[in-house]
């Protein structure tokens, strides 16, 4: 990591830092948004957590999403952009006439996925490392490297990244590194049996989204012999549930349970012409991020996702994404019989 010393200058030099994260919080972004203000404030250092949207209920079981505003300090000397490295991401902010603000200070951003489009330009400081499972594992990584204070309350946000990225330690994404940095966590003191009843805990549903859930699930399509399941959601739908339960995490999880299915995709549609996807990916088939980055969007192999705002039909998009799939999808099958066919002779 080249640019460490870069880093290091700027976060020395800076008083108030503000830790930043995109309109499509997770638990990698909120988890390293709050490991990163506990490093920081451990450090002496003064910080503010800014994100454009509001926190979706299922991460509001992590100690400090509240500290999240949706404005940027006034005065601040410094910014670190966590999990994110694109313009795309950051709407509200370039809609709300902050992005200059964050532009004439120093810019950190620190993020781990693989297809980026419309990179940050006024970043003086950009690690992107994909062979991290998570932009925390990428915080941790950065800590013991600099030596910095890694609390226990630190570390168990940064297990939330990776258990949240990793899909429970399940994709290719844990890496040895990861189970490595995972095993030095439990050591340290952090409990994941605790954190993982926090998450149960906070991600129950009430009764009308349970319904809800069941009409969604009786929706979903499938393609490619049942590989590819695909759910949309319209806007008067998002504008009833979502404030209750993000639609995507709702039903992915179940559509990626279902035998047969690799790729989960849950499409939004809104009535001034906005598209949105969410795209989930079961191992072995970690496609996300072609398939985002076709879209104009991006993100890992197994969570990635697009935002497509044009005259276009929502008809179009869709077909377009699903066809795509269906053709990665049918190249990646078709690599690995011939790696077999070979291996075999």
């Amino acid at each position: 990591m080249d640019q460490l010393p870069k880093l290091t200058s700027i976060i020395e030099a800076a008083q108030h830092i503000v830790i930043v994260q995109a309109d499509n919080p997770d638990g990698d972004s909120l988890g390293s948004a709050l490991a990163l203000e506990h490093i920081l404030s451990d450090m002496g250092k003064q910080t503010s957590l800014y994100c454009g949207v509001d926190m979706p209920g299922y991460l509001q079981y992590l100690e400090g999403w509240d500290r999240v505003s949706n404005e940027l300090p006034k005065q601040f000397d410094a910014s670190i952009i966590v999990d994110a490295s694109t313009l795309n991401l950051f709407e509200k902010l370039q809609q709300s006439g902050q992005q200059p603000w964050l532009a004439a200070k120093p810019c950190i951003v620190l993020d781990h996925h693989e297809k980026v489009e419309r990179v940050i330009p006024f970043a003086e400081v950009l690690i992107n490392d994909s062979h991290k499972s998570s932009a925390g594992e990428l915080i941790y990584t950065i800590a013991r490297e600099l030596n910095w204070p890694l609390s226990v309350a630190a570390q168990t946000n940064i297990m939330t990244c990776i258990l949240g990225d990793t899909q429970g330690l399940s994709n290719q994404l844990a890496s040895a590194d990861t189970y490595h940095v995972m095993g030095e966590m439990v050591a340290a003191g952090v409990d994941r049996p605790a954190l993982e009843e926090l998450r149960r805990e906070s991600s129950k549903m009430p009764q009308p989204i349970l319904a809800y859930k069941g009409r969604l699930l009786q929706r979903a399509e499938f393609a490619l012999d049942g590989a590819i399941a695909s759910v949309s959601v319209p806007q008067v739908e998002i504008k009833e549930f979502s404030p209750l339960y993000n639609p995507g995490p709702l039903v992915q999880a179940d559509m990626l349970q279902t035998r047969g299915v690799k790729v989960a995709i849950v499409f939004k549609s809104y009535d001034d012409g906005k598209v949105t996807a969410a795209i989930r990916c079961n191992p072995g088939y970690g496609i996300a991020a072609e398939l985002a980055e076709h879209m104009g969007g991006g993100g890992h192999a197994f969570a990635s996702g697009f935002k497509i705002e044009t005259s276009k039909p929502f008809n179009e998009i869709k077909s377009e994404c699903l066809s795509y799939a269906e053709t990665i999808l049918t190249n990646q099958d078709m690599g690995t019989e011939n790696e077999t066919i070979q291996h075999t002779y």
